[in-house]
């Protein structure tokens, strides 16, 4: 009798350690000399999982991102994970932008991984179950190919692998 074994291939953001970055660039923000009276701001809405930021211009606007992303890459949060839109004037004469995290593979992102995954005829089957695809397999070797196989692609959304088992 063989044993299936299986992980979940899924696309999350721990949204605290988000926060956490989040905290951290908003006192950097208020320390840092040549930012500190420039009117800009940056808000996190943890349930939305989004951040925003405003700034007097679009230079301003780059800084404080950099900073942000800085304190998300030290967080360990991949930078795939955080799409922010395009810079937009707001009241003021300030510029707005809105950056969204991650949470779950959409369908049609599923889907390509599935396909990918059946292209290279490996010895195992995909489900699309809601936001995670899960790949099961007789072969512990086998799924840890599949794994191999989607770290090298690039698929514009961090992945991770869970409930390996």
């Amino acid at each position: 009798m063989a044993k299936e074994f299986s992980f979940d291939c899924v696309s999350q953001v721990d949204i605290q350690e988000a926060d956490n970055a989040y905290q951290q660039a908003k006192k950097e923000l208020s320390q840092r000399y040549d930012l500190k009276d420039s009117g800009s701001t940056i808000d996190f809405d943890k349930a939305a999982g989004k951040v925003t930021i405003i700034a007097p211009s679009d230079f301003v606007l780059g800084q404080v991102r950099d900073i942000f992303t800085s304190k998300l890459v030290k967080r360990n949060i991949d930078l795939k994970a955080c799409n922010f839109s395009k810079p937009l004037a707001s009241s003021g004469g300030n510029v707005t932008s809105v950056g969204t995290f991650v949470n779950g593979l959409d369908k049609e992102k599923a889907t390509q991984i599935n396909k990918d995954i059946k292209a290279q005829k490996f010895k195992a089957k995909t489900q699309i179950e809601g936001d995670k695809l899960r790949i099961s397999s007789a072969s512990k070797d086998t799924l840890q190919d599949v794994i191999v196989f989607l770290k090298n692609q690039d698929y514009d959304v961090p992945l991770q692998f869970v409930n390996y088992r």
